[in-house]
């Protein structure tokens, strides 16, 4: 109070002497209600007076054991295990093609002809020496059998003739080579061949997929190594043709790669005509199981100096916890400590809470 009066005193000097021409009545009024506020908040404040502490409306979940999988999600591509390139074996200019996408073709099958045309010359000409050279030897076996010769004479026709005919085997050998040919049993997925075009080997030729043999491939973080095995649950979800296979890990790589920190793992597929090469898929692999697990949804979560902390019902006020996180998965979190069977968990109406805050479950 004696800090109002000296605040009134300057003011009630200064109508006096510098506002002369000011309306006093009107100044004398607002200072009076000034006096008036200020007389309530200091009232208030010596008694203590406290705003009532609001009640905060809530929703709960009541925890119960429950059945929890924690599973890893990674994007998969289906492949051939058998997915070959089938190449000519020589430099030369494609005569024909043989199949198209879609064929089924078998191991041996002749796919697209290059031309060969020097080389089946060159076997044509060797042709009329083989048949000369043949012919010398069998007259000179014929001889030898009624003594008449040298062996010597035998032996370099036949010698002749068997060279001849090894020519012309390497010559023919060489002619493969220019035939395309499918090294497995599958179906005609691409054909990067055309008429008339100058082909090598390597560089272009005809893809041939089996699908007896197919698989779905991903790669997982390191961060996952040791933490999935072979046999674990997976399953395969193919969203393009709204389907979902049930099945395990086949094969789980024990070895980081040093470019991607990653490391491969493969699940082995049965025959399904709704699978096909290069098709992708989600792999959603089960690799954490507890029959008996706590589970709150990872929102209700709130990361504080001392740790994991969420807000329970204790009669009718909230209070803090703090909780140590296990598993996450599909938006649920495993509590290992800090909640029991029963406890009522606040999933509504925490964002702005205080501990031992009075609340309303709706």
């Amino acid at each position: 109070m004696k800090r109002l009066i000296f605040l009134l005193i300057p003011a009630i000097f200064f109508v006096s002497c510098g506002g002369r021409n000011q309306d006093k009545a009107a100044l004398l009024a607002s200072l009076k209600k000034q006096r008036s506020d200020l007389d309530l908040k200091i009232k208030e404040l010596e008694s203590g007076k406290k705003d009532a502490a609001k009640v905060a409306p809530v929703s709960v979940l009541v925890i119960q054991p429950t059945h929890f999988n924690a599973y890893i999600e990674v994007h998969s591509q289906i492949t051939g295990d058998e997915n070959v390139l089938a190449a000519p074996k020589a430099p030369g200019t494609i005569k024909s093609i043989l199949v198209q996408p879609g064929q089924k073709v078998s191991q041996g099958q002749v796919l697209a002809l290059l031309d060969a045309s020097v080389v089946d010359q060159q076997i044509e000409a060797m042709s009329p020496q083989l048949t000369l050279l043949k012919s010398v030897y069998e007259k000179q076996q014929s001889l030898w059998a009624q003594n008449i010769g040298t062996e010597v004479q035998l032996m370099s026709a036949k010698a002749q003739y068997e060279g001849i005919q090894k020519q012309i085997e390497a010559m023919k050998a060489q002619r493969d080579m220019y035939r395309v040919v499918s090294p497995i049993n599958g179906i005609v997925d691409a054909v990067n061949l055309k008429v008339g075009e100058a082909a090598a080997p390597g560089l272009s030729g005809i893809r041939v997929v089996s699908y007896d043999k197919l698989k779905a491939e991903a790669n997982l973080g390191e961060n996952y190594l040791g933490k999935v095995k072979k046999g674990d649950p997976v399953s395969l979800i193919l969203q393009d043709v709204n389907d979902t296979i049930n099945t395990t890990l086949s094969y789980v790589a024990q070895a980081v790669d040093p470019a991607s920190r990653a490391f491969m793992v493969q699940v082995r597929l049965i025959n399904n005509k709704l699978i096909h090469p290069n098709m992708s898929c989600i792999m959603k692999i089960a690799n954490y199981e507890n029959t008996h697990a706590l589970v709150v949804p990872v929102s209700v979560i709130q990361k504080t100096s001392g740790g994991s902390m969420l807000y329970i019902v204790d009669g009718n006020q909230a209070k803090s916890v703090l909780v140590t996180n296990g598993r996450n998965s599909n938006g649920q979190l495993e509590i290992l400590s800090g909640l029991n069977a029963g406890d009522k968990v606040i999933t509504a109406g925490y964002e702005a809470m205080e501990d031992g805050q009075p609340v309303n479950i709706q």
